[in-house]
């Protein structure tokens, strides 16, 4: 059985370390990128929530961290966690994953942080890609599930930088939040997989909403 650990972040972390961290990333890519977040005030303020994002640059999570205005859980790749970032990430409440692997432990975790009225984010891609949201794995909904949480959609575009391209000087980087989703409980794996798909859905269609509000607005 899965408890509830009462608190918004996993076992071990330093909320105070964890809220610093958070207090730099608000600030910390201002000077790197001009910044357009739209409907912020979608995320809900309290209360637990599912968080599922594109990935298509390595900047796209340490920018999400600080721009959510609440403290966040991200399932980060267990290859990051090395060096110094083996230290901090889990002192600032990020859990590790295992791609490609069953690991039952950091989503346990998850759980618990959501049934504690936490913000738990995922990159259902699994892996930096096009940023397209060409398939969605089954965590992000079972999350929701069993956590009792909704799930928010949040699409990022602009941070990768086009193969062959030259550097680029602070280039648009365009954050779009869209509309809380509810995962029904129950169903089993027909369920689940009905649900995948809505939030896979729901992903494609912001990416290409802001990619048309992204070329009206260049």
């Amino acid at each position: 059985m899965i408890t509830a650990t009462g608190a918004d972040l996993p076992p071990g972390s330093w909320p105070r370390l964890h809220d610093l961290a958070r207090w730099i990333g608000t600030w910390l890519f201002l000077p790197l990128y001009r910044l357009h977040v739209h409907h912020r005030e979608r995320i809900p303020a309290c209360g637990p929530v599912v968080l599922v994002a594109n990935h298509s640059a390595f900047v796209d999570g340490p920018l999400l961290f600080g721009l959510l205005r609440r403290r966040a859980v991200f399932l980060v790749k267990r290859e990051m966690f090395r060096g110094p970032l083996g230290l901090v990430l889990p002192r600032i409440g990020q859990l590790a994953v295992r791609r490609g692997e069953p690991d039952r432990r950091p989503l346990l975790a998850a759980v618990g942080v959501l049934r504690g009225g936490g913000l738990v984010a995922v990159f259902p891609e699994g892996t930096r890609g096009s940023g397209d949201v060409a398939a969605a794995q089954h965590g992000a909904a079972w999350l929701a599930r069993s956590g009792g949480a909704v799930v928010v959609p949040v699409v990022c575009r602009g941070t990768r930088r086009p193969d062959g391209s030259a550097r680029r000087w602070r280039p648009r980087v365009d954050v779009l939040v869209g509309e809380p989703l509810h995962v029904p409980a129950g169903g089993g794996r027909t369920g689940l997989t009905a649900a995948t798909e809505t939030v896979r859905a729901a992903l494609a269609g912001m990416v290409r909403e802001l990619d048309q509000l992204r070329s009206t607005a260049s």
